[in-house]
């Protein structure tokens, strides 16, 4: 296996490491490094029932309100945009952080989906939204082919 694999942009160390040195990365970064950032959208679990879609997304440090979900025909968006500005304040300097983050994600939505019963909930970092069928939808239409 090769280790470019597992490296983020040619970096020297796994991309594993990357969390566990971003607190120094951010204090050190000049911003030199700002073209090899790379965009993050989170990913998502679609799981299909009889009665429903279930969709999971990964999306830790949120609150349920930063959150807009809408349905505009048959496309289903989720997006979230969050600001921070954090100022500490100590004998002999002043660090100002400021934070921002944002994505949006879209999918096109069957036809046998009931639009007007789509739930959603964020709990423990995950965002879980549950589309149910149209009754019509949940009956299974079962035929017999003969072979001739």
């Amino acid at each position: 296996m090769s280790t470019k694999a597992l490296t983020r942009n040619g970096g020297l160390l796994p991309a594993v490491f990357d969390d566990f040195f971003k607190p120094w990365n951010e204090w050190f970064d000049t911003g030199s490094n700002l073209m090899n950032r790379i965009l993050t959208v989170p990913a998502v679990n679609i799981v299909e029932t009889k009665d429903e879609f279930k969709l999971s997304f990964a999306i830790p440090g949120m609150k349920k309100d930063d959150f807009h979900i809408d349905v505009d025909g048959n496309m289903l968006t989720i997006s979230s945009e969050k600001e921070e500005t954090r100022e500490e304040k100590e004998n002999k300097y002043t660090r100002k952080e400021y934070n921002y983050s944002s994505f949006s994600r879209s999918f096109s939505l069957p036809e046998d989906i009931s639009k007007d019963n789509i739930q959603a909930a964020y709990t423990d970092g995950v965002l879980h939204l549950t589309l149910p069928k149209k009754e019509e939808a949940k009956k299974t239409h079962t035929k017999n082919i003969i072979v001739k």
